[in-house]
């Protein structure tokens, strides 16, 4: 057959439509590849051969699979067009709303009411105060600002200034700065402020207190340590912006005493709590309060400042009952108190009749008698803390006609000053026999009395049977005479002792002379000094 007779062939054997037309295989490929059409070759294969001849050979199953699938294809297109005619027409389908773009998720910070959140917040500011916890959580999300910024959280407050290393030019320039940030924190954050504490500041104080009066009427409590530039002025017109102030802390501040003696002439009725480092200004300040300027006066401290006043503090007793009638804390710390005679002719004062706490404390030897001491505590039977230390003078005689009868707290302790004293060697039976079942905190560190006068005193400890209705929890006998046996008898009567301070006892075995801490370690010593004991004959 000649070429272009087969090629025709070829043609009309593709057009001829073929049932059950099949899908191209691998194996219709190969042949085309390796006899494609119009090359003048054809395939023929046999059992083990695959032979490659000469001329179109016979019209192959691939032309007609292919003339199937297009006549399949047109057959399924015209039936397509024919359904679309028959169906009506309709209107578009309207495209799709977009749904709406949700926000991202806030965070479990954002989902906590906002009454709990002042809750935990109010735990925390209790704990370290507002700052700078509240500056920081501010900062995390919107719910955390808005709690941070409550005036409800921001009762109490400590500002100073940075220290470290700062010059004196330096340091001006940090004040300013801070004041500038407090000119816009006081009106929003601070209107329900009651304790302000402000430390170290030099030049700024007066501005800051300004600030203060403008915006904290609900100011209770002010307290200034190591401050300069305190005015009169100043504490004038804090005293009648903020009509709650009551309590008034100088220590270790520079402030005219006019400026003290001014606040307390506008603000003394309602006065209640005054802390004054003594210097040669506090004889105005307490003359105010002797004529009455502070009849509600509660609390008076008058200490020495870092550097020690040798000059004597003469304050007379019964003025003091008079002025001050409501006085229940009274401390005299560290000073040379030089109480003015009573003199013959004098009455015996009112007294402080609710006067809970009495400190005469001092680290050297002051002129506290037992006659001293009962003109400032004839009139005081609710006494609750006595501390006389360093006051040698007082006798066991002399506290066993207070009329006190529930004493809790009683500190006698001599430091460093016993070796060049005469004292007692007996009387301490007075003092426990008297208040063996209210003591809390006996301290007799320093005291001379004799080995069988402490025994026949801590045996005192010993009068309810296993201790159930003792409450001492702290014993100092530092430098005392005590003996082994008689701390063993306290130790296993005294069920609740904390604290036990044994050192510089010259009757005690070596490795013992220390103090214990906690119901362990004081159950420890006990087990040594039994150890130590010698056995019963």
């Amino acid at each position: 057959m000649a070429p272009g007779v087969a090629r025709r062939a070829r043609q009309r054997v593709r057009i001829l439509p073929l049932a059950g037309a099949r899908s191209r295989s691998a194996e219709d490929w190969w042949w085309d590849r390796l006899a494609p059409s119009g090359s003048g070759y054809h395939l023929m294969q046999s059992d083990s051969m695959l032979l490659v001849l000469p001329g179109p050979g016979p019209a192959r199953r691939r032309a007609q699979r292919r003339a199937a699938r297009r006549a399949q294809l047109l057959r399924l297109h015209g039936a397509r067009a024919a359904e679309a005619k028959a169906k009506p027409r309709t209107a578009p389908a309207p495209a799709p709303v977009p749904a709406p773009q949700q926000e991202p998720d806030p965070g479990w910070g954002d989902r906590i009411p906002l009454e709990i959140l002042l809750q935990i917040f109010g735990l925390l500011v209790a704990a370290d105060g507002p700052i700078p916890f509240l500056g920081r959580a501010a900062r995390v999300c919107r719910r955390w600002h808005e709690a941070a910024s409550q005036p409800a959280l921001w009762h109490t407050l400590t500002l100073s200034p940075p220290l470290v290393g700062r010059p004196a030019k330096s340091g001006t320039k940090t004040e300013k700065k801070l004041l500038t940030s407090l000119e816009w924190l006081m009106p929003s954050r601070f209107s329900q402020l009651q304790r302000l504490t402000l430390i170290h500041w030099k030049s700024q104080v007066h501005p800051v207190l300004k600030l203060v009066s403008e915006s904290c009427p609900r100011l209770t409590f002010l307290k200034l340590s190591d401050c300069h530039g305190v005015t009169p002025d100043t504490l004038i017109t804090l005293a009648k912006a903020c009509p709650q102030l009551h309590s008034l802390d100088t220590r270790h501040s520079t402030v005219e005493s006019t400026a003290v003696v001014s606040f307390l002439e506008e603000a003394g009725p309602r006065m209640r709590k005054l802390w004054l480092t003594y210097s040669s200004q506090t004889t105005a300040i307490l003359g105010a309060l002797l004529g009455s300027c502070c009849p509600q006066l509660q609390l008076l401290e008058v200490s020495t400042g870092l550097n020690h006043n040798s000059t004597p503090l003469q304050l007379p007793v019964e003025a003091l009952q008079k002025g001050c009638p409501q006085l229940q804390v009274l401390r005299l710390l560290n000073l040379m108190w030089l109480p003015k005679p009573s003199g013959r002719a004098t009455t015996p004062g009112p007294g402080f009749p609710s006067l809970e706490e009495l400190c005469l404390a001092s680290s050297t030897c002051n002129f506290v008698s037992n006659e001293v001491l009962d003109r400032l505590l004839h009139g005081s039977p609710h006494l609750r803390l006595l501390d006389l230390r360093g006051c040698a003078r007082i006798t066991p005689a002399g506290l066993h006609d207070l009329p006190c009868q529930e004493l809790e707290q009683l500190h006698l302790g001599l430091y460093g000053m016993s070796d060049r004293l005469t004292l007692a060697k007996e009387g301490s039976l007075l003092l426990t026999q008297k208040w063996c079942h209210t003591l809390q905190e006996l301290d007799l560190s320093g005291q001379g009395f004799s080995e069988k006068d402490l025994e026949q005193a801590l045996a005192a400890f010993s009068g309810a049977p296993g201790g159930s209705h003792l409450a001492l929890c702290s014993l100092n006998l530092r430098g005392t005479r005590v003996t082994a046996s008689t701390v063993s008898s306290v130790i296993s009567n005294c069920s609740g002792l904390l604290y036990l301070n044994l050192e510089s006892c010259r009757c005690l075995p070596r490795g013992l002379k220390r103090a214990y801490r906690g119901p362990e370690e004081v159950q420890w010593c006990l087990r040594q000094l039994l150890t130590s004991l010698p056995p019963p004959s």
